[in-house]
């Protein structure tokens, strides 16, 4: 890895308190599982991605990382590259124990610095994008764009954290040179304007309403908390989950761009221009 890319990655493990190397032997391959089962408390259906997959993925030379705080893994991420020639790697799974905070931007950067040094220019995943938190980190924190909605992606997923709800997922696409990418892992996240209609608003009551932003620039709103509204109020998660579907997702259908989200709750959005 070049000085350029490692410094801004070894700044935030710094920063993190940790220290990010490959997951080669398979005490460290069973940690990880262990690692991700905690998180996603999977119980009885098991890791979300087993050991043996994580062996035959790393001796394929795949991104098959942890994140130590002394001798402690505390954070893990798995990628693995796209189709020949298109320069990608997708991140399958980043997963980071509770109160670590800034481990998971070391891993991320690490992945960054990683994936330039092997060839690819790209990094995608997907998220869940009634998550306020995971939305800002993927689209403020690191810069990245939201490509495409693709509802129930994974079909049903039996864990505590999403809760047999549908796992409609944005993608993200990360290009890895772009200038605010780059100020991005210099400390310097993508901050999108504020002045735009209402598509999607938020009742008193934490319900979604529907807006009447008919503008070229647009806001989308998710709840507060939805991990919790999932096992709090179920049908108001599910009044969630359909009336983004319907606005993102029909927005982002018809070929707007998402511009960023603001800390407070919100997508923006920019409409394509008519010809």
């Amino acid at each position: 890895m070049t000085d350029v890319l490692q410094e801004p990655a070894d700044a935030a493990a710094a920063a993190a308190g940790v220290t990010i190397r490959s997951l080669d032997t398979l005490p460290e391959l069973d940690a990880a599982c262990a690692l991700f089962e905690r998180i996603w408390q999977t119980g009885e259906f098991g890791p979300p991605v087993p050991a043996d997959l994580l062996r035959a993925m790393s001796k394929a030379g795949s991104y098959v990382h942890g994140a130590f705080a002394d001798d402690t893994m505390v954070g893990a991420c798995v990628g693995f590259f796209g189709a020949p020639g298109r320069g990608s790697l997708h991140s399958h799974i980043t997963g980071v124990l509770p109160q670590r905070r800034g481990v998971g931007y070391a891993l991320k950067l690490h992945q960054r610095a990683w994936t330039l040094a092997h060839g690819a220019h790209e990094i995608s995943w997907t998220f869940d994008p009634l998550i306020r938190r995971n939305a800002y980190f993927n689209l403020g924190k690191l810069a990245a764009d939201a490509a495409e909605y693709l509802p129930n992606f994974y079909g049903r997923i039996d864990d505590a954290i999403n809760a047999a709800d549908d796992t409609d997922r944005l993608l993200a696409r990360w290009h890895l040179r772009a200038d605010r990418v780059v100020a991005a892992c210099n400390g310097q996240p993508r901050v999108p304007g504020r002045t735009a209609e209402v598509a999607l608003g938020i009742t008193a009551a934490g319900r979604p309403q529907p807006g009447n932003g008919g503008g070229r620039l647009v806001r989308v709103a998710v709840p507060p908390d939805i991990e919790k509204l999932r096992t709090t109020d179920p049908a108001a998660a599910a009044d969630w989950r359909a009336a983004v579907r319907e606005v993102l997702g029909g927005l982002l259908a018809d070929r707007a761009r998402i511009r960023g989200f603001d800390r407070t709750g919100w997508y923006i959005v920019e409409r394509e221009a008519a010809l």
